[in-house]
């Protein structure tokens, strides 16, 4: 049974202790992380969040004490009070390495069973035992850690926005359900039978209200909710960092993004980043990365050798050709010698994931050109395309034949995979990369109709305006992405605020003008009294987070995070209600 503190009261923390303290009566609360007991001498290193400090209880000081020190064991939560000495023998490994703390005090204020994980960092255990006793994790230093930082990045972005003049506004958690986007998580309401409230998957049209409203700048730290199926590195319920500007255009909030992005790095890391950022369009990312968020930090550029190949005696360049297909390739630069044939066919399959039927490839030693298509292929071809690629002595030159979208997935992802695999990303380097000119809309093979790429309210380039009812899939929008490293980190737009062209940019996806205001009636009627020009970005916090910590899992950087399957560990949410909770809602659940 735990004993009540008394009159101690914590003077210091555990990992704040130096020379400087000696001398000093102190009173620690904590953790124990682990005991030695040497007979007439017991250690404890007590841990807050703060850190360690060793502590000493002698026999020859207090018998009582001494006794009760006996009992301690990992995890205990103690109250010591003491005098800060100098250790004899010195630990360089940690701050408070130097000095220690000769207990004349001592009360256990909670006692701990054994823990089922170890509560010390780089420990072997299960994803799915972290998360049960998330509580037990977040004790490691490295977690604190990582918390702490997402907390100073908040403090840094909220401090950078209020001296640009953006006002923190809370918009609702319980909202309208939205078409156009991710599935919604719907709330049953009890008072308004039958109906339901959706939580937001983001602020975006409660925040173009705001600039309806005549606040100018917005932003909120705010949590989102989309009910998807999670790939690697999502939540279903995530943070965005969200904004939105009155009387903007691109370049304005690119400009104020620059310099919150300079502050972050500069702040939390120490790293100055060059702005203005580079910039790339959409299509020139495409084209040369196959990618809307290509990782600049290495090479193996995709280049296009379809003008070359267009009547080659090779079948399958010459056929996909025909058939308006394309045939592009990258060059694994310096690297022939570490792909065997057998390697190039892992390749191959890897490939074939995203739709591509093949793998052909030219091995460029000293001696001479190894290929299985160099026989198809004429002097000139061959000459023509290794120019192409720039190829030279020790690259290996990888194609893909087939339609563009297949060929540029396809090579976009292996040239990521190859770098991966030969371990040519270094790790400190930072790519920060806005990419421009996104299309205003996409294809959508499921409902045979063009859909918003962002969202409905994107503007498009005003040059682009005109071609919105007879050529929609060439016009571009005024959408920006922030991209690190390969990752989108962040994305936005400028919005229509004139409401003829958004009449016709709800044509143009197929919307009649009563379903656009059966779905987003609140919006339009707003639109009507005077709208400015507006824009606005949202980064992914967690995302952010995990770049600025050096994680490699976003469940490292949230608190309570959930499982790839939604659920909570910790919790056990979501999980059945009871027929009372259901009637009230007005709800029947069938399972068939």
């Amino acid at each position: 049974m735990g004993e009540k503190m008394g009159n101690l009261r914590r003077t210091d923390m555990c990992g704040n202790l130096r020379l400087d303290d000696v001398g000093r009566e102190v009173i620690l609360m904590g953790w124990v992380q682990r005991q030695r007991n040497l007979g007439s001498l017991i250690f404890v290193d007590l841990r807050d969040t703060s850190g360690i400090t060793q502590v000493v209880f002698d026999d020859t000081i207090s018998k009582e004490i001494f006794k009760k020190a006996e009992k301690i064991r990992s995890e205990y939560v103690l109250a010591v009070r003491g005098k800060v000495r100098k250790r004899e023998s010195v630990n360089n490994e940690i701050p408070t390495g130097k000095i220690e703390i000769l207990a004349d005090t001592l009360k256990i204020l909670d006692e701990s069973e054994t823990p089922p994980i170890y509560i010390k960092d780089g420990d072997e255990v299960s994803e799915a035992m972290r998360l049960k006793y998330r509580y037990l994790d977040l004790r490691k230093p490295s977690m604190q850690k990582k918390l702490k930082m997402r907390h100073k990045a908040a403090k840094i972005i909220r401090d950078f926005l209020d001296e640009n003049n953006f006002v923190e506004i809370e918009t609702p958690m319980l909202t309208k359900p939205t078409p156009e986007g991710a599935r919604d998580y719907l709330v049953p309401s009890r008072i308004n039978a039958g109906k339901f409230y959706a939580l937001p998957q983001s602020p975006q049209l409660m925040k173009q209200l705001l600039m309806v409203s005549g606040m100018d700048r917005y932003y909120q730290i705010v949590r989102c909710f989309r009910d998807e199926d999670l790939r690697a590195n999502r939540q279903p319920e995530f943070t965005q960092v969200d904004m939105e500007m009155s009387f903007v255009d691109i370049e304005d909030v690119i400009e104020v993004n620059e310099r919150l992005l300079k502050r972050l790095f500069k702040e939390l890391k120490g790293v100055d980043i060059t702005i203005p950022i580079q910039r790339m369009t959409y299509k020139e990312a495409m084209n040369r990365f196959g990618s809307d968020k290509p990782d600049l930090r290495f090479g193996f550029e995709i280049r296009d050798i379809s003008d070359l190949v267009g009547n080659s005696s090779f079948k399958v360049f010459k056929n996909t050709i025909d058939n308006n297909g394309q045939v592009r390739g990258i060059n694994v630069d310096g690297h022939e010698g570490d792909f065997s044939r057998k390697d190039i066919s892992k390749l191959e399959e890897y490939i074939k994931t995203f739709g591509a039927k093949g793998l052909a490839w030219i091995k460029i030693t000293k001696e001479e050109i190894s290929s299985p298509i160099a026989k198809f292929l004429s002097k000139e071809e061959l000459d023509n395309i290794i120019e192409r690629m720039n190829g030279k002595a020790g690259d290996l030159l990888l194609f893909v034949a087939d339609k563009e979208n297949i060929v540029l997935d396809s090579l976009g992802n292996l040239r990521v995979e190859i770098a991966k695999k030969l371990n040519v990303i270094d790790k400190d380097d930072l790519k920060l990369l806005w990419i421009t000119e996104f299309p205003l809309f996409e294809w959508s093979e499921e409902e045979k109709r063009y859909v918003s790429k962002h969202h409905p309210f994107t503007h498009p380039m005003d040059e682009d305006i005109d071609l919105l009812e007879t050529q929609p899939e060439k016009v571009r929008a005024k959408a920006y992405d922030i991209v690190i490293n390969g990752d989108e980190m962040g994305g936005g737009s400028i919005r229509i605020n004139d409401s003829d062209l958004q009449e016709r940019m709800f044509k143009a996806l197929g919307f009649t003008m009563e379903e656009a205001w059966n779905k987003f009636g609140f919006l339009l009627e707003a639109f009507k009294y005077g709208t400015p020009p507006h824009g606005g970005l949202a980064y992914g916090f967690d995302r952010l987070m995990m770049l600025l910590t050096e994680s490699d899992n976003i469940k490292d950087v949230i608190a309570f995070p959930k499982t790839q399957s939604a659920t909570c560990l910790l919790t056990d949410a979501p999980t059945e209600v009871s027929e009372k909770q259901l009637e009230e809602v007005h709800i029947k659940v069938n399972l068939k």
